[in-house]
């Protein structure tokens, strides 16, 4: 709980650091948001696992969602499947290069299914909290590469899980962008995690590569490889994932995929999203 409250308190800090330090010829702001034709292009953390660097363009909104997302969880003694209804990434831009988010899981149904016996446990209702900053160090307006970093903290609201807990981490997602408009991203990721059984918290890394390229107008393929590892079981989890991403107007995007656990255990989702900016 004391590493918990020490990344709340370093997240508020960066915020009201780089808020207040922040100079630029055009000091755009919350309050003073940037013109519509100078915004960025419009840029998603959805729909692979690796983080955008690019901050959202200050005073400026964004909402990413995933419309629909089922995940299969094998487990020992049960099957899991979670289906995700709206769980929707809330981002307002506060500075030329910072950028406030929260994810907000509407509503959850959860089926568990014995492996013994049959029977079935269902439960639902409102999911977790998770606020989320992104500061771009480089690359957010102009050049190849970018990088950034999301401190995030989850708040145990959910209806669904019985024993939840604050769990937080640390991201830093990078790109870059290549000749014939091809585009790669990586991501480094520590996490602070509940454990399966317990009351007890474990650290998890995750590292991904995605590769995307422009298949036809106003429609980008991405596939992405990644995986997790427990430094406290020692357990490995490797994914293998693809969507596509369809630009149905300016500031509009729909997108759709899959996330393949390769082990048997690991987890399989599919996902339908949404995204628009103000």
């Amino acid at each position: 709980m004391k590493k918990l409250y020490f990344l709340t308190c370093c997240m508020l800090f960066l915020t009201l650091t780089l808020f207040a330090q922040e100079k630029k010829s055009k000091s755009y702001n919350l309050f003073r948001p940037v013109p519509k034709a100078e915004l960025r292009e419009m840029e998603t953390e959805r729909p692979d696992v690796t983080e955008s660097p690019i901050t959202l363009d200050a005073g400026h909104f964004q909402y990413e969602s995933d419309l629909f997302r089922l995940e299969r969880e094998p487990g020992e003694d049960a099957q899991t499947n979670t289906y995700l209804f709206n769980q929707a990434n809330l981002k307002l831009g506060l500075t030329h290069s910072t950028a406030v988010q929260l994810v907000v899981q509407s509503f959850v149904y959860q089926r568990e299914k014995s492996i013994d016996d049959g029977t079935i446990a269902r439960s639902h209702g409102f999911g977790d909290l998770t606020l989320r900053i992104k500061q771009n160090f480089l690359g957010n307006d102009k050049g190849d590469f970018a990088i950034a970093v999301i401190p995030y903290l989850k708040f145990p609201t959910s209806h669904v899980e019985e024993e939840n807990r604050y769990e937080g981490g640390l991201i830093i997602p990078m790109s870059l962008k290549l000749p014939r408009e091809w585009n790669v991203g990586m991501q480094i990721e520590v996490d602070r995690l509940q454990d399966t059984e317990g009351a007890g918290l474990h650290t998890e890394i995750l590292q991904s590569f995605t590769i995307g390229h422009s298949l036809m107008d106003h429609v980008t393929g991405i596939a992405e490889t990644y995986y997790r590892y427990d430094l406290s079981h020692h357990h490995w989890g490797n994914f293998l994932n693809a969507a596509l991403q369809v630009e149905l107007a300016k500031d509009v995007k729909l997108d759709g995929g899959l996330n393949y656990g390769i082990q048997h255990d690991a987890m399989k989702s599919y996902f339908l999203g949404l995204s628009f900016r103000l």
